[in-house]
């Protein structure tokens, strides 16, 4: 835990109402994420109602998310609107330690994040974050939502022991009402969205969440370009390599897969596609990749890059086939995607070669994994372009102001942002980028209305 910690009230058990890494790096942060605001209009547009209409008053947000200069503008939007927010990170390597100093000085927000915190602090947190009795929570992972659910089903053995111990100094009434105090939640990214349709399918969610990946205006933009962006950015940092003319075996082709596969092949890389559903690898041949099974793609990468949100898709066989030198990024939500573990019990290492950079040898051979298989452009890189982000965010502060709106009326299922939000978001986008569009004649929309008007 670090020093700069300030006791409190956060609610039965807490032990303090901030953990950051240095509250003197808070001018830092102030600087940046003033920043990357100036990238992120339809964010700012929002702000400016929350705070003349404050839809959010009254009302205790616990967010799990990457702790960054765009994350500080979501919580600035969602305490303009009246909530009282606190924050923790849903990645040990994604704190941006200046700006979670710059939310605790400058806002008053409650801020529990440390960029290389451990396993222990980082479930510390996630503790602190529920101990703040949220009415909404937001997720970049589910994080916070499995935790909740794990004490509405009393599968206390599954939770991690920093929760499970506040946990169980909970009556059993404190318990219920932490999880029934839950008026909604809403969803960053893909692995999470995945997390909570099997809790609905399962019959076990708790209460509705908003799925703002769904969104048009989240994974189109965010997935599909900030991904492929960030991911490049991440790995350059990291190694310094030159990407053009080597080849880059990209291990997904959903919508961050391609973003990155497209930012490889423009930096002149040859992109080879690992998929295992029909369609994606048919649409990614198309595209003009090569696509192949992992264990023929293994022997000829020099770069590979897992985007897919499953366990194990670079297994230690694979490693083993690759060549002298191969480096392993991973960039889906959780370190499960490379087999880590399988690698060290069978190579010698890690050994720190640069920052983010660790050297495994196996059968005589280098590879090299970035980041410890973790988000490698939060890792070592800053994330999401504030620009794409604004829309991302824009969906989450949209989706906080719907459950308040609806809580009574959606069920608990996961739920699509409304289209005309989405719409609304996209418009607002177009606008802040001086771009103008068409709009329909009478004519034109009497035609698309109609089923007797023939050619």
């Amino acid at each position: 835990m670090s020093d700069t910690m300030t006791k409190g009230g956060a609610g039965a058990g807490a032990k303090a109402t901030n953990d950051i890494k240095d509250i003197q790096l808070a001018d830092e942060g102030r600087r940046r994420t003033e920043w990357a605001e100036r990238s992120m209009p339809v964010l700012r547009q929002l702000r400016e109602r929350f705070t003349r209409e404050r839809p959010l008053a009254g009302k205790r947000v616990a967010a799990c998310l990457h702790v960054t200069t765009e994350t500080a503008n979501l919580a600035i939007t969602l305490q303009a609107g009246g909530a009282d927010v606190a924050l923790c990170a849903s990645n040990p390597l994604s704190t941006q330690d200046d700006v979670a100093a710059h939310l605790v000085k400058h806002h008053g927000i409650k801020v529990y994040a440390i960029k290389g915190e451990d396993h222990e602090t980082y479930y510390e947190h996630i503790r602190a974050a529920l101990a703040h009795r949220p009415d909404i929570t937001m997720d970049d992972g589910a994080d916070l939502v499995s935790a909740l659910h794990m004490v509405a089903l009393n599968r206390l053995d599954d939770l991690a022991p920093p929760v499970r111990k506040w946990v169980e100094t909970l009556s059993a009434a404190d318990r219920k009402a932490l999880v029934t105090g839950v008026i909604g939640s809403t969803e960053e990214t893909t692995t999470g969205v995945i997390r909570l349709k099997a809790m609905a399918k399962d019959g076990v969610l708790q209460f509705p969440v908003i799925a703002v990946n769904d969104a048009l205006t989240k994974h189109l933009f965010d997935n599909r370009y900030g991904t492929g962006q960030s991911t490049l950015d991440g790995i350059i940092r990291a190694t310094n390599l030159l990407i053009a003319g080597s080849t880059v075996v990209v291990a997904g082709y959903g919508w961050c897969g391609r973003g990155f596969a497209m930012r490889a092949r423009g930096a002149g890389a040859n992109v080879v596609v690992t998929e295992i559903d029909p369609m994606k690898a048919l649409e990614a041949q198309m595209d003009g990749y090569r696509v192949m099974p992992m264990e023929e793609a293994a022997p000829l990468g020099d770069l590979f890059v897992t985007l897919t949100g499953n366990v194990e898709v670079i297994r230690v066989e694979h490693m083993r086939a690759m060549k002298d030198g191969a480096v392993v990024a991973n960039s889906g939500h959780f370190n499960v995607e490379i087999d880590l573990d399988g690698l060290k019990k069978v190579a010698k290492g890690p050994v720190a070669v640069r920052q983010f950079v660790d050297e495994f040898q196996l059968g005589g051979k280098k590879v090299f994994v970035l980041g410890d298989g973790r988000l490698i452009n939060l890792a070592a890189a800053e994330g999401h372009p504030a620009s794409v982000m604004d829309m991302s965010f824009a969906n989450q502060a949209l989706a906080s102001e719907y459950v308040v709106n609806n809580a009574k009326k959606l069920g608990k299922d996961v739920h699509r942002i409304p289209a005309d939000l989405d719409q609304e978001i996209a418009r607002l986008k177009l606008q802040s980028m001086g771009v103008a569009i068409d709009t329909l004649t009478a004519a034109q929309r009497k035609y698309l209305a109609s089923w007797d008007m023939g050619t």
